[in-house]
């Protein structure tokens, strides 16, 4: 093992992950109003539904099927070990990983020729959607450059990441591995890095719990009439926040 794989697989994923969880908590605390996706839905939505829906699904999809294989990758193994369903599962994978793939470009094109995007644009905002647009092509092409990823991430990742988290890292399995994995991996890791620093992070304040609240009943109780009128006080309907 060189000193580079030494650093890639040893050192750098403490490094990614150190910044990721202080970076996170330090921007949620000290600037929490800007924990958020700044949605520029109002600016151009038509366009931005084609690549914004593909992108989000492909993304989640693709997501929790890795981190199941790293949780529980026996179970996977298992599920693995019957022929149609492992055929099922990695064409599953790779069909959301093409839709995430699809949906990323549609935003790029968006927000790089979309005059009203452009005006709000930031470098981070190209960096890190380059970033994501490289992992993802990674991603497609160890898919169909070797086969049945979800067998040998569950079977060879999933205990290297566990040695990480345990303080007692083994690469000696990544560092083995061919060179597209490789980057794959310092990918994933990289995109920890820059986390806190890119709009990312409102993923951490995503509303999930809009999925099980009840419904909000919103009912009109003001004298349309009166509200309506020129003359009827400001003050009558002012928010009470304000």
């Amino acid at each position: 093992m060189t000193s580079l794989d030494y650093f890639l697989f040893t050192a750098f994923p403490y490094v990614a992950i150190s910044v990721f969880v202080i970076g996170s908590i330090y921007r949620y605390t000290r600037k929490g109003y800007k924990v958020s996706s700044l949605s520029a839905q109002f600016l151009e939505g038509k366009q931005g539904f084609w690549g914004t829906v593909p992108f989000h699904f492909g993304m989640l999809v693709v997501f929790l099927g890795h981190l199941l294989a790293f949780l529980f990758p026996a179970g996977v193994l298992a599920w693995n070990s019957n022929p149609m369903r492992l055929i099922a599962h990695e064409g599953i994978g790779f069909t959301f990983a093409v839709a995430l793939l699809v949906g990323l470009i549609i935003l790029m094109i968006r927000r790089l020729t979309h005059p009203r995007l452009k005006a709000v644009n930031t470098r981070m905002d190209l960096f890190v959607e380059l970033v994501l647009l490289a992992q993802v092509i990674l991603g497609c092409w160890i898919a169909l450059g070797y086969r049945w990823g979800s067998s040998w991430f569950a079977a060879d990742l999933s205990p290297y990441l566990w040695s990480i988290l345990k303080l007692n890292p083994q690469p000696e399995a990544v560092v083995a591995m061919p060179l597209v994995i490789k980057a794959h991996i310092v990918g994933a890791f990289s995109i920890f890095l820059i986390f806190p620093f890119t709009r990312l992070i409102h993923i951490l304040v995503a509303p999930f719990h809009y999925i099980w609240r009840p419904y909000q009943v919103v009912i009109w109780n003001w004298n349309k009439k009166d509200i309506r009128d020129s003359t009827t006080p400001w003050s009558k309907a002012r928010p009470r926040n304000n």
